[in-house]
């Protein structure tokens, strides 16, 4: 098995520190960090890390044991000959840093969420990332949990009939939080096109200066994809999703410790109802862990990684569909027109 090597740019919290937080929460398998996720890989081998902050290089060197740590990521990039990047800055630095890493000529990239702040940000990084055959993931990680690969192989086998309506419950914020909402929901149903964007930001009466807001908002939404299927969010609940079919409908619980199956069942001639199916148990794996290693198929596969960058470029322009509709009182066609926003 071939050797990868990496390095980190940004050594705080999803970079280095996160394990320790989320340590006692079964909702997040361990390894969560990039560097804990890179040290139980057997395709990885974390060599390097840049920060311009000198107490988290000393951090990370002491925590991990990584000496060849920078100040200059593109110095990092450089001397190190690495083959994926993994960028934990805040995000808006995001598009930037996606971009240089790119044109570097690193062909592997893990890239923090959301990918930018604005549409015309987001486009300069599928840009790059295509133009330079970049192997691309986001950290929208219930896509690379195996808890919720389950739910969607039981809805792409029929066990609710035709999906009709998908529903995710949670107070969340736009770019931070619902990234992660509507990526869910796009990856349960099968990454399907969207048609119209209803959305809404908290508080409503919330105004945009200039096409521009400073601050990452609350939001709700409602999504119409092609094939007639319907998706909202509830602004409450624990980050459950739920998948509702012709024939029945799949719930994730607890923001994916449990997970809970009905299917309809005749009851009369004229009458059904739904009852509780079992959901074949499901053992926990890293989901940063298989975000990497399925950044390593794709680049010797030479096929799409499971969130590449054409697929993250789509649910954020939702995101930015649904800032829209609130700045301007009206349902959004995608993609967004109005790309400064």
């Amino acid at each position: 098995m071939a050797t990868y090597r990496a390095g980190i740019l940004g050594l705080g919290r999803m970079g280095s520190t996160i394990d320790e937080e989320v340590k006692d929460y079964p909702a997040f398998p361990l390894p969560y960090s990039i560097a804990g996720s890179c040290e139980a890989s057997e395709c990885l081998e974390l060599i390097a890390g840049a920060d311009l902050l000198p107490e988290k290089r000393e951090a990370f060197t002491e925590r991990w044991g990584v000496r060849a740590v920078y100040d200059d990521f593109r110095e990092m990039i450089r001397q190190e000959g690495l083959d994926l990047v993994a960028i934990c800055t805040k995000g808006e630095n995001h598009a930037e840093l996606a971009v240089a890493v790119a044109e570097a000529g690193v062909p592997m990239m893990y890239l923090e969420k959301a990918m930018a702040c604005s549409m015309v940000e987001a486009d300069t990084v599928l840009h790059a990332c295509q133009a330079n055959s970049v192997a691309f993931n986001t950290g929208v990680l219930r896509r690379f949990d195996n808890r919720y690969h389950k739910l969607r192989e039981l809805i792409e086998q029929g066990a609710i009939g035709q999906p009709r309506a998908a529903v995710h419950y949670a107070g969340s914020s736009l770019l931070h939080g619902h990234i992660h909402s509507l990526d869910t929901i796009l990856y349960l149903l099968g990454d399907p096109p969207a048609t119209t964007v209803w959305g809404e930001l908290r508080p409503r009466e919330l105004a945009f200066e200039n096409n521009r807001l400073g601050q990452d908002p609350a939001a709700i939404y409602h999504v119409e994809f092609e094939g007639g299927v319907e998706a909202w969010t509830v602004p409450a609940g624990n980050w459950d999703f739920e998948v509702i079919g012709t024939e029945g409908r799949v719930r994730m619980l607890n923001n994916g410790q449990d997970a809970e199956m009905h299917q309809n069942r005749q009851v009369s001639e004229k009458r059904s109802k739904h009852v509780p199916v079992p959901v074949p148990a499901v053992e926990p794996y890293s989901s940063t862990r298989f975000c990497l290693e399925d950044l390593v198929r794709a680049h010797e596969t030479g096929e799409p990684s499971l969130g590449n960058v054409e697929v993250t470029h789509r649910c954020t322009d939702l995101c930015f569909c649904i800032a829209e509709s609130h700045r301007t009182g009206k349902r959004n066609t995608p993609p967004l027109a109005n790309r400064e926003l």
